[in-house]
C-alpha cells in the first residue's frame, strides 16, 4: 500500500515525497490506519521494519488535525536511549517540514546547557517530548513541567527500559 493512499495531511505527505517514502512496510500498514483511528495499539516487529514511521506519520496527522492552540505539551515518545531519541527526532523533523510541529528531545549526558533548553522546549508546549525515562523522571520532579496535557503516550522499545 502507498502512503497517498491514506488520509494524510498534505503537510505530511510532502514531508513523505522528499524522503522518498513511497510504499509501506507491513508493519506500517497494520499500525497506521489503527491509530489514525484513535485507538491504541502495542506493536511489534524487527528493526528495520519502519516501526518508528508507523506511530509518527499517524501521531503527526493527529496533531496537526487537532492543532495546538494552548502551547501545551500534547504528547510523549520514552525511549531507551538517547541514540534512539535523535533519531526519532530526525525522522519527526523529516515528515513534519513542511508542518507546524515543534519536538523537544530530553535526555541525559553533555553540557548544562541541555537542561535549560529541554526544560525550556518543554515549557513552551512542544508538541512532541521525545525523551529517555530517567531525564523525564527529573524534569517532571525538578522543572515544573506539565504534562496534563499529554494525549498521546508512546513507549519505544519498551521491553529494553
Amino acid at each position: 500500500m502507498r502512503f497517498d493512499e491514506l488520509d494524510l495531511e498534505d503537510e505530511i505527505l510532502d514531508g513523505l515525497e522528499d524522503m522518498n517514502f513511497q510504499e509501506m512496510t507491513p508493519v506500517q500498514e497494520h499500525c497506521i490506519p489503527v491509530i489514525l483511528d484513535g485507538r491504541d495499539l502495542i506493536g511489534c516487529a524487527q528493526t528495520g521494519t519502519g516501526k518508528t514511521a508507523a506511530y509518527t506519520l499517524p501521531l503527526l496527522n493527529r496533531l496537526l488535525v487537532e492543532g495546538n492552540d494552548a502551547n501545551v505539551v500534547k504528547s510523549v515518545i520514552i525511549v531507551p536511549t538517547r541514540e534512539l531519541a535523535q533519531q526519532i527526532d530526525q525522522q519527526f523533523q523529516g515528515f513534519s517540514y513542511y508542518a507546524p510541529i515543534s519536538t523537544t528531545v530530553v535526555y541525559g549526558g553533555g553540557d548544562g546547557k541541555g537542561w535549560d533548553i529541554q526544560k525550556n522546549g518543554m515549557l513552551r508546549g512542544a508538541d512532541v517530548v521525545i525523551a529517555t525515562p530517567g531525564r523525564m523522571i527529573s524534569h517532571i520532579q525538578n522543572s515544573g513541567v506539565d504534562l496534563s496535557h499529554v494525549e498521546y503516550l508512546i513507549l519505544d522499545e519498551a521491553d529494553r527500559m
